[in-house]
């Protein structure tokens, strides 16, 4: 299989959600015609990472999974022959939820990923946190790449990542709304390097709140036998302005590359880790917000 290029939709929101509706069709039009294979849009599209404080407003901005937002790209998928991981903020009961929804390049929908671990010290302790990690078998017209998607928070969990390369993921997909500083970016390498996968980020520009673009890419090959040493994973890392940033995975290097080193789930000991399961908190980790599972 040669390169797996996505798409990373570094883009401003509008005021509305049809104004972000048409503006992403516009954009994967773009990312088609730049010869991505898949598009992938930051963090909760559908509504520009809003979150009102207000229960009636935030519902009313929700949408189902099967609206014609969410379908309208699924279309497009069709028509493209483009992968789309499309991100909204969905219709659930009893609180919506921060989700994204992958369509293949056939227009079939892969999953429905909703984030996992919401941002309960903030506003989204008014969203329901999801209970799963999904990886999918993704048709590229060239073959197929093992798929998964965690939402920027999950990032912060070492364990979200390593869910999913046990889940078979080779490229996992990370919608984000933060700003992106060194060291948020260290962990994307670390993920991308302790699990020997690569991981796609798409994060709003500058001119969104609290964002500020660098989006980035890693393709998780620290070795190469004809480099001495080890090497920067880093695929691309974007500036701060509105734009599409192409990122080539090198999909059968990243596979060999799999097979032969010594990260991923080639050597660890799981009847070691049965702590990571415990729900026991000690000191000085106890927090009046948090929600538990």
């Amino acid at each position: 299989m040669n390169d797996f290029t996505i798409a990373l939709l570094q883009l401003l929101p509008e005021q509305t959600i049809e104004g972000n509706l048409q503006k992403g069709i516009h954009f994967c039009r773009k990312a088609k015609e730049m010869g991505a294979d898949l598009a992938l849009f930051p963090e909760m599209w559908s509504v520009g990472y809003t979150i009102p404080e207000n229960m009636e407003q935030l519902k009313k901005l929700s949408l189902p999974s099967d609206s014609a937002f969410i379908r309208s790209f699924g279309s497009l998928a069709k028509e493209l022959s483009m992968a789309v991981g499309i991100t909204f903020l969905e219709q659930y009961d009893p609180l919506p939820r921060n989700s994204l929804c992958l369509f293949d390049r056939f227009g079939a929908q892969k999953f429905l990923y909703a984030k996992v671990h919401t941002c309960d010290f903030g506003d989204e302790k008014r969203l329901t946190p999801g209970n799963e990690f999904f990886v999918t078998d993704l048709d590229t017209g060239q073959g197929t790449i093992k798929t998964g998607a965690m939402i920027c928070y999950d990032r912060e969990f070492p364990e979200s990542a390593r869910i999913l390369m046990l889940k078979g993921a080779e490229i996992i997909l990370v919608p984000n709304a933060c700003p992106m500083e060194i060291n948020r970016l260290s962990q994307l390498r670390a993920r991308a390097y302790e699990n020997m996968v690569g991981i796609a980020t798409v994060n709003y520009p500058k001119g969104k709140p609290d964002c500020n673009g660098h989006s980035s890419a890693f393709d998780g090959i620290a070795y190469r036998p004809s480099e001495p040493g080890s090497r920067d994973t880093l695929i691309i890392e974007a500036g701060e302005q509105e734009e599409i940033y192409l990122a080539k995975f090198p999909i059968d290097e990243l596979r060999k590359y799999r097979g032969r080193e010594v990260h991923g789930n080639a050597y660890r000991r799981p009847k070691q880790y049965q702590l990571l399961i415990s729900e026991e908190k000690q000191p000085p980790f106890f927090r009046d917000d948090y929600r538990g599972q």
